[in-house]
């Protein structure tokens, strides 16, 4: 940073002071706050984290010093400011996979387009390997073979039989006077959802599994020998066949059943990065 453009002593010591100021507000603000959502709560907490990052940066540029504080992102949840009592409501749900396998997913999608008469002519081209030359051929007409087959709650539940590694996932409910009008926001689904009608929200990432990582380490290594045994072992694969003989849809649809429950939004089991308050 250039002599220019650095701050003076004054400033720095002008923001030290409004972190301060800040500092005093926030504690007057919980120490009268009306309940867990108390907006004068919320309105003081950001007017400390905002002046206690502009002191941190105006010190650092100033003196190449920082200070211990660690500013939390804005991905808090404002207080709810929807209907009391709500009308309607929407389940809004992302989850992210990276495909880890795309030989298993490429057998899994020639096992559906094999038994199923009723997949499109073209996805099923594009998964047996004849429609390498079209637009669907390969990894992308895969996946629309099998996201068309199954549910999302299954892939979910089943996403290493198909190849797939989980990444960050979130559930939404937010609440509302009344349904929209069918079809009003099939154009643009997914703008964001305003946060005050978010009554609660539950998010899966690894991040919130660090602490565990190192414990269940052992379990994971365990696992890896039984992953092939799944649906598909490593020579079913391979070949250009895909699939085992052995292999029944049945028993593969069968193996469903418990693992769907409580898969929206990570499952109870990864609910660490739950909302506080909600």
């Amino acid at each position: 940073m250039s002599d220019a453009a650095q701050p003076t002593a004054a400033e720095v010591r002008a923001a030290a002071e409004a972190v301060k100021a800040a500092l005093d507000r926030h504690l007057e603000a919980v120490e009268r706050r009306s309940g867990e959502d108390d907006p004068a709560v919320y309105a003081a907490f950001n007017e400390l984290a905002a002046t206690a990052e502009a002191y941190d940066e105006l010190l650092y540029d100033a003196y190449d010093e920082v200070t211990p504080f660690e500013i939390p992102g804005d991905d808090t949840l404002p207080a709810y400011a929807g209907p009391e009592e709500p009308s309607a409501l929407s389940v809004l749900i992302r989850r992210d996979y990276a495909v880890a396998e795309p030989q298993r997913l490429l057998a899994q999608a020639r096992r559906v387009a094999d038994l199923d008469p009723d997949v499109d002519a073209d996805l099923r081209a594009g998964a047996s390997g004849g429609g390498k030359g079209s637009a669907g051929g390969g990894v992308h007409t895969a996946l629309g073979v099998i996201f068309e087959e199954y549910e999302a709650d299954e892939i979910a539940s089943r996403h290493k039989e198909f190849g797939l590694v989980e990444g960050d996932s979130t559930l939404w409910v937010t609440a509302a006077e009344e349904l929209p009008d069918p079809g009003e926001w099939l154009s643009a689904p997914f703008d964001q959802p305003d946060p005050q009608t978010v009554v609660c929200r539950f998010d899966a990432s690894a991040v919130f599994d660090e602490d565990g990582d190192d414990e269940g380490a052992g379990d994971d290594d365990g696992d890896d020998g039984d992953d092939g045994d799944e649906d598909l072992d490593e020579d079913d694969i391979d070949g250009d066949d895909g699939i085992d003989d052995d292999l029944d849809v049945e028993d593969a649809e069968a193996d469903v059943g418990a693992g769907t429950a409580g898969r929206a939004g990570g499952g109870p089991e990864k609910d660490a990065g739950r909302t506080p308050g909600r």
